[in-house]
This record gives structure tokens, sequence and C-alpha cells, in this order.
């Protein structure tokens, strides 16, 4: 652990976990915890696979309220200069976070991700596992990004997509009553049409 470190009460640092300088841990979270892995056995069984990693906290990182973090299964969970956590973002393990990130409450980052520097992810905001998200990538609100990102995108929706995509789906998708109408007015003009004209065939 690093010089000037505030740990608040009921913060847990676990074993091997190292803390550079000036960082902030607040009150619940969870520094080190197993990560979530498991392997189905012949009969079905999940079986644990051990956590053998570390978490590493680099300097003038904050780390919010019953934040968990988890370790890595071998080598190390990152957190990057000058990140800051709000609270109660889930971390899994082998994830990288990069410097001077924003982590806003209840994010959820998947195992082995990594994200560049300066992203920002606002809150309720979920990850996949086992992708990049680039430098300066901003997240809107409860978006669920299941794929690579590359730098300076602005992503929103579920599945996540570039904003401005985002909008225009999104505009369609308040037109879909009168689309709706539209095609049902369509149908009966068909439909007419094709009796009138089956009726000049009787003739």
């Amino acid at each position: 652990m690093g010089a000037d470190c505030v740990i608040y009460p009921r913060a847990v640092i676990l074993d091997r976990c190292q803390l550079g300088q000036r960082v902030i841990v607040h009150c619940g979270a969870v520094v080190g915890s197993d990560g979530f892995g498991f392997a189905q056995d012949e009969q079905g069984h999940h079986v644990k696979i051990p956590q053998m990693g570390i978490v590493q906290i680099d300097d003038d990182v904050e780390i919010g309220a019953n934040c968990t973090i988890d370790r890595a299964s071998l080598g190390k969970t990152w957190i990057g200069k000058g990140s800051k956590i709000d609270n109660q973002v889930q971390i899994g393990h082998n994830v990288t976070v990069g410097k001077h990130c924003i982590l806003v409450a209840q994010v959820g980052i998947s195992g082995s991700t990594e994200l560049g520097n300066h992203v920002m992810l606002a809150g309720q905001t979920g990850v996949k596992g086992h992708i990049k998200i680039g430098d300066r990538v901003r997240v809107g609100a409860k978006s669920g990004v299941g794929h690579a990102v590359k730098p300076d995108e602005d992503m929103f929706g579920i599945p996540a997509m570039p904003i401005k995509e985002w909008m225009r789906t999104y505009g369609n998708m308040r037109r879909l009553p009168l689309i709706r109408n539209q095609l049902r007015e369509l149908a009966e003009k068909v439909k007419a049409l094709e009796q009138a004209l089956q009726g000049n065939g009787d003739d």
C-alpha cells in the first residue's frame, strides 16, 4: 500500500493486492475477492477454478462504497491511474481499466475486458467479457456493450450502438404505431381493389 491512502471502515483489501499512492477506498468496498470462474464436470456440477492472481490499483484511484473488484484468475485485475469508480460497481477478474476513467454507479464489467484511457461508462452500463473498449469512449446509462468499440465513439442502447444510429433507430421506433396504421389502410385498399378486379372479371 502506497503513501497517503485512505481506507474507510468495513472496506476489505485482500491478500497480495497492491494499492498505489493516494488511493481512496470507501466503506464496504472489497478489493481482491475471488473472480467468478467455474468449469462444469461430466456430471454438470460447477467446479471452482482457483483464482490465483491479484488486483493492482494505481495512484490516485477512488473506489466507491460497496464496489467489488475481483482478483485475476492469473495475472492481475488492473485499475489505471486517476480512475474514479462510483458506488456499487462490479469489476470482474482480469479486467483492465485504463487511466482516468469514470465508472458511474452500478456499472458491471465482465471478466477479461479491457478499457482504454479516459473511458466513461454511465450508470448501470453492462459490458461483455473479453472485449476491448477504445480510448475516450463514452457510453450512456443502462446500455449493454456486447462488442468491441473503437476509440472516440459515443455509444448508447441495448445493444449499444453509435449514438447517432441509436437516435435514428429510436425515431423510427416511435413511428411504428403510425406505420402500422398506414399498413392497415394499405391492406384494406389492396383488398378492396382485388375485390373490384375480381368482380370485373366475373362480368
